[in-house]
């Protein structure tokens, strides 16, 4: 694992490279010494949280932009490395592809019903959107009382603050994806 002052160097340099600014606007605008922002560039100290709070504050980034090491420019998840979650004595299969992350606010799954699978879902919080595209099958998703029958091709964006249903009513496997937006 890489020392977290490497990853702070890095992370502080491309913040002010990417703004064009000097080392002394740096330091104007965080209150932190014009060397003190160098040594911490090059990777020389291991600066006090208070004074990472300060250079966060005064660049208007968060905390973690500073010290988290930056996501490479593409991932590749593979469908056998992920832990595959289940529901209705496994005929509703949940393979979450991207996980919610803070910065992100949406996470995505693919999801797989076998014939006559369902799963009933209570309210997501309030503002909560879920996307919906079906690749194999049929399914109807209930929500609110009113029934939506997507088959292969067919999407769907629904407010998911409130119960909703899946239920393979096809007589195949459904294959679909899912993403659900959480709003801030």
């Amino acid at each position: 694992m890489e020392d977290i002052h490497i990853i702070l160097a890095r992370n502080l340099k491309a913040i002010r490279e990417k703004e064009k600014l000097s080392l002394e606007k740096v330091s104007e605008l965080c209150g932190v010494s014009k060397t003190m922002i160098g040594q911490i560039e090059r990777g020389e100290s291991s600066p006090t949280l208070t004074t990472i709070w300060k250079i966060a504050n005064g660049l208007k980034v968060s905390f973690t932009s500073l010290i988290n090491s930056p996501q490479p420019d593409a991932k590749v998840v593979l469908r056998n490395e992920i832990q595959v979650l289940s529901d209705d004595n496994g005929r509703y299969r949940v393979f979450p592809s991207f996980p919610f992350e803070e910065e992100r606010r949406f996470e995505v799954y693919s999801i797989e019903i076998d014939k006559e699978g369902i799963l009933s879902s209570d309210s997501h919080r309030k503002g909560t959107e879920e996307f919906i595209t079906v690749f194999d099958g049929e399914v109807t998703i209930t929500v609110n009382e009113c029934q939506y029958k997507l088959k292969n091709g067919d999407s769907i964006r629904f407010k998911a603050d409130r119960p909703h249903t899946y239920y393979n009513s096809g007589i195949t496997l459904t294959r679909l994806s899912m993403t659900i937006y959480y709003p801030i």
